[in-house]
């Protein structure tokens, strides 16, 4: 069998694949499925300083080779989430990045501030949340806001500290170098697009927020070419994600410069997907005679 583990900003991951924030809740009910011991890590449902009960619903809909949601990050909260969760996960063998969000710097800043006298393995920052205090764009979409934020919180917290990325930009490249310049260890990328269906019988959004992220497999080529652009612009390490539903998938990816992978909507098709993956990125290493996953991270050979 091929070696699957890597290492990121220190850390050990057994393999490279992780489900992705939101789509995984805090791992306990999967685990009647299967043993979260498989998974190289855990991205925890996106957490922000108090409870949230979400968006209205209709907040989730199907859309071609995908789905769109606007959940709006329904999660009970920083301190359920430490001493109720967290407990829970730190007794199994995965990596734990807990995802946090907030509506301004300063929650941000709290959040991480609270996880910092903690086990908790990385902190993963949301940064496509809307900045209340800038009119409501998110932080993500503008050099200034995701460096300013991402420099608040590094002054908190000593946990490797990974920056989400939205791809709603003109260039996730720049504020990829903008983040890195302000303490980020990694990356993460992409978050979801923003998308958007409207029901032609009632002439009304499908969503009751009207717009959503789009993700699943329609994404996944537009998550390769910022990977591959942001590898070659950042000296950090890259997770990737959006769209990843196969072992192939997942190759794809690192081969473009993610050193490990996030799953998303696929477990919503398929509950089983991180543990396929794994061991069809296995099967496909194993098939072409290389031995360790590392080999295959960067490897694209552009024309």
């Amino acid at each position: 069998m091929a070696d699957l583990s890597v290492k990121i900003c220190g850390v050990d991951f057994k393999n490279p694949i992780i489900p992705a924030s939101g789509v995984f809740g805090y791992g306990r009910e999967y685990e009647e499925l299967f043993p979260l011991n498989k998974l190289g890590g855990i991205a925890t449902k996106g957490t922000t300083l108090h409870l949230r009960t979400g968006n209205p619903a209709p907040r989730i809909a199907e859309t071609p080779s995908g789905m769109l949601n606007s959940v709006g990050l329904q999660n009970p909260g920083i301190d359920h989430f430490i001493s109720s969760e967290l407990p829970y996960l730190l007794t199994k063998d995965l990596v734990v990045l807990a995802n946090i969000a907030g509506s301004t710097v300063e929650e941000c800043v709290e959040v991480a501030e609270k996880l910092e006298s903690t086990d908790v393995h990385m902190i993963e920052l949301n940064i496509s949340c809307p900045n209340v205090k800038q009119g409501g764009a998110a932080f993500g979409t503008r050099c200034d806001m995701a460096a300013e934020v991402t420099r608040q919180v590094r002054k908190v917290t000593s946990k490797p500290l990974v920056v989400k990325l939205s791809p709603n930009v003109t260039s996730i490249t720049e504020i990829a170098k903008a983040v890195e310049a302000e303490g980020a260890d990694a990356v993460s990328l992409i978050n979801t697009l923003l998308g958007m269906r409207i029901d032609i019988n009632t002439r009304r959004p499908v969503l009751r927020n009207n717009v959503g992220g789009m993700s699943g497999p329609a994404v996944f080529p537009i998550a390769v070419r910022m990977v591959w652009q942001t590898a070659n612009a950042v000296k950090i390490p890259i997770i990737g994600m959006g769209g990843v539903s196969s072992g192939k998938d997942a190759i794809e990816l690192m081969m473009a410069g993610a050193s490990a992978v996030q799953v998303g909507a696929a477990i919503f098709t398929d509950p089983f997907a991180p543990v396929k993956i794994i061991d069809e990125m296995n099967d496909i290493l194993d098939s072409k005679g290389i031995s360790s996953v590392g080999e295959i991270i960067g490897s694209v050979q552009p024309w």
